[in-house]
């Protein structure tokens, strides 16, 4: 089974404590949309969580989000996973790299990670916040190859922020610093055939429309068509 979840910000309880934690099996991927956050202060204690996890029986997967802590995250191996590159975290925690499209148990998953963070004022570079939040040329141009070689047709999109429409339709608009990859998002929007977008960063949980989703503490069984 597939599930999806919001930003988990590093919050132990959010999955080991989770109360479906018992309900998760070897045959479980567990899908987070950013702001991970257990690679933050890339510490001994969050080590120690991450050995945690590794001996979870789930596959547990994430896209960036902003408040991550990117030279820490790769800093780990890259290899190709289903069709796309990851970092692998453990052998069950994996970070879906910006820009790929994964075959995992026969759906199509693309991935676009990354966001502003608005929060920068208080926070300090290369200490609580980098650069790497926002998506390089590199990794949009990337991504751009990765669609049309699945003919922009995928089954489920995975993302931090969200598209444009969506934002304005939630009622809110998105910060300057944004602009560059919520407008790619939007592109893929109206270009890309897709069953369902997940997103994080908003810190809500809402069906905006029959085929997008934003979540944040809710955890959800992946839809298996538009309804």
């Amino acid at each position: 089974m597939f599930y999806v979840t919001g930003d988990t910000h590093g919050d132990q309880c959010r999955l080991i404590y989770d109360s479906q934690m018992g309900h998760w099996s070897k045959w479980d991927t567990i899908f987070v949309c950013g702001d991970f956050g257990y690679i933050f202060r890339n510490n001994e204690t969050e080590k120690n969580f991450l050995d945690d996890l590794e001996r979870q029986p789930f596959c547990l997967c994430f896209v960036d989000g902003n408040h991550e802590n990117f030279p820490a995250i790769y800093a780990y191996p890259e290899e190709m996973w289903n069709g796309g590159r990851i970092h692998r975290i453990r052998k069950n925690v994996i970070h879906l790299i910006r820009g790929q499209v994964y075959t995992i148990g026969g759906k199509t998953f693309f991935t676009m990670g990354g966001a502003y963070s608005i929060d920068r004022w208080f926070r300090e570079k290369d200490v609580s916040y980098w650069e790497e939040e926002l998506p390089s040329q590199a990794e949009y141009q990337e991504a751009r190859k990765n669609l049309a070689a699945h003919n922009n047709q995928v089954d489920y999109i995975l993302t931090h922020t969200a598209p444009l429409p969506i934002i304005h339709k939630m009622g809110f608009q998105p910060d300057s610093g944004d602009l560059e990859l919520t407008r790619f998002l939007t592109d893929v929007y109206h270009e890309v055939t897709f069953r369902h977008w997940y997103c994080g960063h908003w810190h809500k949980n809402q069906d905006v429309t029959d085929n997008f989703t934003v979540l944040w503490f809710d955890v959800r069984e992946l839809r298996k068509r538009k309804t």
